[in-house]
């Protein structure tokens, strides 16, 4: 395993759309391995492909829960329900925050290491995740879809 660099600021693969994955090897296995220790080297909740600088649809995530870290190959949501707004970093664009809406939960379709599909369901910080890192695999960054929060006159 490695950690690898995370792309930041104006690097041009953050805003490329992100290739299918089709070969389900010991190459992928390497590459989420890798993206894992990335993230948790980093502090950080979740990790996208695109962000080592690999175009593959690929995300990771771990909330630091009894379930661990998880890999989603090829993810796509499904359904969204509600709504959510809340404060969202990127380790793509350090010290910077910003508000953004999301859905307050979300259903994502993936398959896992052998191709194998699945479905997840997410709410709160998980819905925001998915929805943060799926966006990194079309190119989208958070501060695209960030809020203005207008400060009240005193």
């Amino acid at each position: 395993m490695a950690i690898r660099i995370i792309r930041t600021d104006h690097d041009p693969i953050l805003r490329k759309i992100s290739k299918e994955v089709t070969s389900f090897d010991e190459k992928l296995d390497i590459l989420v391995e890798d993206m894992i220790e990335t993230m948790h080297q980093a502090d950080g909740v979740g990790l996208a492909a695109p962000q080592i600088g690999v175009l593959k649809r690929v995300i990771v995530f771990d909330l630091y829960d009894e379930d661990g870290p998880m890999a989603l190959i090829n993810p796509r949501i499904v359904e969204q329900n509600g709504l959510q707004m809340e404060e969202e970093g990127c380790l793509s664009l350090p010290g910077r925050h910003g508000v953004v809406k999301r859905p307050l939960s979300v259903t994502v379709q993936f398959e896992d290491l052998d191709g194998e599909t699945y479905e997840i369901t997410g709410e709160e910080l998980l819905a925001r995740v998915l929805c943060h890192e799926i966006d990194h695999l079309d190119g989208i960054l958070y501060i695209d879809k960030e809020i203005v929060l207008e400060e009240k006159a005193e």
